[in-house]
């Protein structure tokens, strides 16, 4: 990889992390208990409990996918960044593009997803 695709990796890393970071605060005030006293139908409360593990449920996988990107960030000047964990090849610079934080190269991951290894 060379250093103007590292640069542009950084790039969208940061930027990934950024939005993230407001979905994080967004999903966050989303996912604040709903009181008791409000004055709401039955039904209604139980969309918004409802709504709320949704919410939550969001919230865990953004601050998941956040950590993986810091994680990456800190990573990629390091000179295995952008190699398969698991078959040690090169990862596709447009894979890491889409999803910097990944650590495995499509033929690795469907291996994973699918049980085999």
């Amino acid at each position: 990889m060379n250093p103007n695709q590292k640069q542009e990796i950084k790039q969208a890393i940061v930027e990934k992390i950024n939005t993230l970071k407001k979905t994080i605060e967004t999903f966050g005030d989303l996912s604040k208990p709903v009181s008791p006293d409000n004055a709401i139908g039955r039904l209604t409360r139980m969309e918004a409990i409802n709504s709320r593990s949704i919410n939550e449920a969001s919230l865990a996988k953004s601050k998941r996918t956040l950590k993986a990107l810091e994680k990456a960030l800190a990573s990629i000047e390091t000179p295995d960044f952008g190699y398969c964990l698991h078959c040690e090849e090169s990862i596709p610079h447009k894979r890491l593009l889409i999803m910097p934080e990944t650590s495995l190269c499509v033929g690795c991951a469907e291996k994973l997803s699918r049980g085999q290894s």
